[in-house]
């Protein structure tokens, strides 16, 4: 029997740059201590760092799994020391992921980067979600499924992503066939995980459905997959398929090597493995139809749920379960939101603005959001499009890249970075709309994750998508969305539903559309959105093909310097 007086459950939340855990108290979900830990290897999109001179090609993103149990190693006991509780209190522990963030690993569950001769290969490497080489895998997957007119590709918006695990894996089969081939398990890094907690492999609900093409029971066919590649062809049955477990269930129990690592009591109950963004809106209790949680931080996750099934263009996944059991979870997403703004402040700043923002005690965004927020609504005379890490939501294209049009001599950093911002806030509108006109009808839009801090950024979505914007009343929401879902594991509440009445919470309505200002957005959203359909929809590629030219040219240099670096090597064996 659990006692709600005293019990805590744990969450930890695997972002990109770190792992962060949260000790809850299961009777009201109040947070009692925390830590972060960084990822010693960060993310790998340029050099491999277990080989310096193993550079990567672009669009690559690989991070090193051991990164991951430090974290449980380090973040969990600093978490519990921080709440001052006893470690004997903990009934469960629960974890989130990104996603689709893959792990090849051997039958035992071993990544294949930690085996020696392996060490210096890419394709052994955990590929994060940001990992977009895969884009022409994904584009042929859609033309197929298009062309055998497969039913699950509506469920899909029409198009899967490069960033999903049916790409990465057949993008793994074409260029290192002996990863490949050694590769038992293709296993989404929230499950792997939950793996090292339990001894026990179960694939979760969320990341099988959204970013693994699991539907109605079933995975694409040998078929189909065969049409891609003859040697894919048993991809699901050689490397994928495995018991697929509901959130809010129990996966297992904590092992005794994990509760060495953690600190906590072993046998405890370990949640089934969720994403990052799925588990926030428990977090925000805001798990009801029309409540659409936007979890804004290097990207944006949109998540909610459905009454019914609908096909809504450019989404990234509809799944039965997909957010709590037994209901329609739909997501959609922006690929890159804060990373755009952070790309700007390190890339595009003039001295002078930092050395102010040093001076007033400032951050350089802080001081960028200040001087933007001056500026009337149109009056730098710029639009962008958010594209700058290929676009997620609704055109599901990773080839598009980012553009800011009207630029003068005259414009001033804080116009294209309020043009960012704004572009962004397009970008959401544009996903709100199409969910409105698929007849999923989004009445609330609640915001968690760092960018909410923001309190300019905040009013301009809410202005520009003429919504109510809620604020989530935590700073962790995936860590605590993840500890509500061990207390449903632990038995402490009978689903998640009823869990989040108890532990999450919001502040409804914190901002509210400015009518004179979403009138005058109205006019620039008009800009963005023929923008967007001219370079999205419109057959104009001039994207896709820098981006070729920007490929060849990297290939061209890469082969330069190897065969200088050859004629090196044979004047110095000369001398």
């Amino acid at each position: 029997m659990i006692n709600e007086s005293t019990a805590l459950v744990v969450g930890i939340d695997y972002g990109t740059l770190s792992g962060r855990a949260v000790v809850v108290r299961v009777s009201d979900g109040v947070e009692l201590g925390s830590a972060v830990h960084e990822y010693p290897h960060a993310v790998m999109d340029r050099v491999l760092s277990a080989h310096e001179d193993e550079e990567l090609p672009p669009e690559w993103a690989l991070q090193n799994p051991a990164d991951y149990v430090e974290v449980l190693k380090v973040a969990v006991p600093a978490a519990i020391e921080a709440a001052g509780v006893d470690p004997a209190d903990v009934v469960g522990i629960g974890t989130d992921f990104t996603a689709c963030t893959m792990v090849p690993t051997t039958q035992d569950g071993t990544p294949l980067c930690e085996l020696e001769q392996f060490a210096g290969r890419p394709h052994a490497y955990v590929k994060l979600w940001k990992h977009h080489a895969a884009q022409g895998q994904a584009d042929r997957i859609n033309e197929l499924a298009h062309a055998r007119g497969e039913e699950w590709i509506k469920r899909y918006g029409g198009f899967i992503s490069s960033e999903w695990e049916f790409a990465k894996g057949l993008q793994l089969l074409e260029e290192d066939r002996e990863v490949y081939d050694a590769m038992a398990r293709w296993v989404e890094a929230a499950d792997w995980i939950v793996w090292q907690l339990t001894g026990e492999y179960v694939r979760n609900a969320c990341t099988a459905g959204y970013k693994g093409i699991y539907q109605d029971g079933q995975y694409p066919s040998r078929e189909f997959l065969g049409q891609l590649n003859p040697d894919f062809t048993d991809f699901v049955a050689e490397k994928v398929e495995h018991t697929i477990g509901q959130l809010g269930h129990t996966a297992g129990r904590l092992s005794a090597q994990a509760a060495d690592w953690t600190g906590l009591p072993e046998g405890i109950a370990v949640a089934v493995g969720n994403v990052d963004a799925h588990v926030t809106a428990p977090a925000a209790n805001a798990v009801e139809p029309g409540q659409m949680v936007a979890i804004m931080g290097t990207s944006t996750c949109h998540v909610m749920n459905g009454e019914r099934l609908a096909e809504v263009p450019g989404m990234c996944g509809v799944v039965k379960g997909g957010i709590i059991e037994d209901v329609w979870g739909y997501e959609a997403g922006q690929s890159g939101v804060g990373d755009i703004f952070a790309w700007f402040v390190n890339n595009a700043v003039p001295s002078e603005y930092t050395a102010e923002a040093q001076r007033r005690g400032l951050s350089v965004h802080e001081l960028l959001t200040e001087k933007a927020a001056a500026l009337p609504v149109g009056g730098h005379g710029l639009v962008a499009l958010d594209w700058h890490s290929g676009n997620r939501s609704v055109l599901v294209d990773h080839e598009l890249s980012g553009l800011v049009l009207g630029l003068t001599l005259a414009t001033r950093p804080e116009e294209v970075y309020r043009a960012l911002l704004e572009a962004t806030a397009f970008g959401t509108r544009t996903i709100v709309e199409a969910f409105d006109g698929a007849g999923v009808p989004v009445r609330e839009l609640v915001v968690a994750g760092g960018l909410l801090k923001n309190r300019f950024l905040m009013q301009m979505y809410s202005d520009i998508t003429r919504l109510p914007l809620s604020t989530i009343m935590s700073e962790q929401g995936p860590a605590l969305g993840s500890a509500i879902h061990a207390a449903v594991a632990a038995g402490a509440y009978p689903d998640v539903r009823t869990a989040a009445r108890a532990m999450g919470r919001r502040t409804v309505a914190a901002y509210t559309p400015d009518e004179d200002a979403a009138l005058a957005y109205d006019d620039l959203y008009a800009e963005y959105t023929a923008l967007h359909d001219h370079f999205g929809r419109g057959g104009n590629d001039v994207m896709r093909r820098l981006k070729r030219l920007r490929r060849k040219a990297l290939a061209r240099n890469v082969t330069v310097q190897d065969v200088d670096a050859d004629v090196a090597e044979l004047l110095g064996g000369a001398r």
